[in-house]
């Protein structure tokens, strides 16, 4: 569905290489987990991917096509979304709006509501409020991964969507992801640190220092990623 060949990314100002050569198949319905330590690339990738960056040099092909040089707007339309890790505010836009807008055709209250409260949020205290500064980072955050459930897009993509979410909800969005993997029939590919989001992944990928350094199974990769120290490691065979 989604392939990366010899995707590199330079800052022009700087000259600094922050993607060195990804190569990186990303097949139908997979829940794609991909990690790594900060600065390493991770959300440069996605960004990538979603026609927010432009590679320096290299191709992505999504579905066969070449969408290089495709615009956040057609990828959006041929099937590609992406939830930002500090999600973005719209004055004047409803939260029903946003849904709607999201699920690409008219909606009842009642079915905008369903979405909200898979996401925890009471329906009827957010429905009608303003997408604005009156909504705090996870409520913004909450309600962002509810469009992504009403877009069902073929591929969804997701940059450290635990950023600004408390421990009740983290363990909510665990179920969300879940249930939003298996309803779309789409892939995801998350961005994530947290041991509960790389644990119901189907595949991981490791991002450092610009490069791939591990990609496969969950049940490959996060033994190697656990067993960095010996408490973690020791944890794990435990569980």
């Amino acid at each position: 569905m989604l392939e990366l060949r010899n995707v590199c990314f330079q800052v022009d100002n700087e000259g600094k290489e922050i993607l060195n050569d990804i190569n990186l198949t990303i097949d139908e319905e997979k829940f794609i987990a991909i990690t790594g330590p900060n600065g390493g690339g991770k959300s440069t990738l996605a960004k990538i991917i979603m026609g927010i960056e432009k590679p320096t040099s290299g191709k992505i092909l999504f579905n066969g096509e070449d969408i290089t040089e495709v615009s956040i707007t057609e990828r959006a339309k041929k099937g590609i979304s992406f939830a930002f890790q500090q999600p973005v505010r719209f004055k004047g836009i409803t939260v029903r709006d946003l849904i709607t807008l999201a699920k690409g055709e008219k909606i009842s209250k009642e079915e905008a509501c369903e979405y909200l409260s898979e996401v925890g949020l009471c329906a009827n205290d957010y429905i009608d409020r303003e997408v604005n500064a009156s909504l705090s980072g996870g409520e913004i955050k909450r309600i962002e991964i509810a469009t992504a459930m009403a877009r069902k897009s073929q591929l969804s993509i997701f940059d450290e969507p635990e950023a600004g979410i408390d421990i009740w909800s983290f363990n909510n969005l665990i179920r969300v992801f879940e249930k939003l993997h298996s309803q779309t029939k789409g892939s995801l590919i998350i961005i994530s640190h947290q041991e509960r989001i790389l644990n119901i992944a189907d595949e991981i990928i490791v991002i450092a220092d610009g490069q791939v350094t591990e990609k496969g199974k969950k049940e490959d990769i996060l033994p190697k990623l656990l067993c960095k120290s010996k408490e973690a490691c020791k944890f794990y065979q435990k569980a």
